[in-house]
């Protein structure tokens, strides 16, 4: 058990590198807080399994369970309350396409959905 937890927690702490790796490299805001959401999320659930592991007990392990529940909960949706407060106060994002660009309404923060049109057939470009 104790090789299983050690091994969680080298991955855990390898994927919390990664995530501070992509903060420091991904280009705009919008990647690095991806970077750091998902693997930063991995990591610290895989290092509160190795600790649940580690101690044992029943209680240790029902207080790894709610942590990894929180952590579950919380970071995407504080991912998506930050892209969404980054996009509105006009950090646009480094992309081909902005598929939000003039669906939102300042005024009263209303998105319009307009219904997406079939994506352009690039079969032939791919042939030649």
């Amino acid at each position: 058990m104790t090789v299983l937890a050690g091994l969680l927690a080298l991955i855990g702490a390898l994927l919390m590198v990664i995530a501070g790796i992509g903060l420091l490299r991904m280009p705009d805001f919008y990647t690095r807080m991806q970077a750091a959401a998902k693997a930063g999320t991995l990591g610290i659930l895989l290092i509160v399994a190795a600790t649940g592991l580690l101690l044992g007990n029943l209680s240790a392990l029902l207080h790894a369970l709610l942590v990894s529940l929180f952590f579950l909960l919380t970071t995407p949706l504080a991912a998506h309350l930050l892209g969404r407060a980054a996009y509105l106060s006009g950090i646009r994002p480094l992309v081909h396409e902005d598929d939000l660009a003039g669906q939102y309404h300042q005024k009263t923060h209303e998105l319009r959905s307009v219904p997406h049109s079939a994506p352009p057939d690039r079969s032939e470009a791919l042939l030649e």
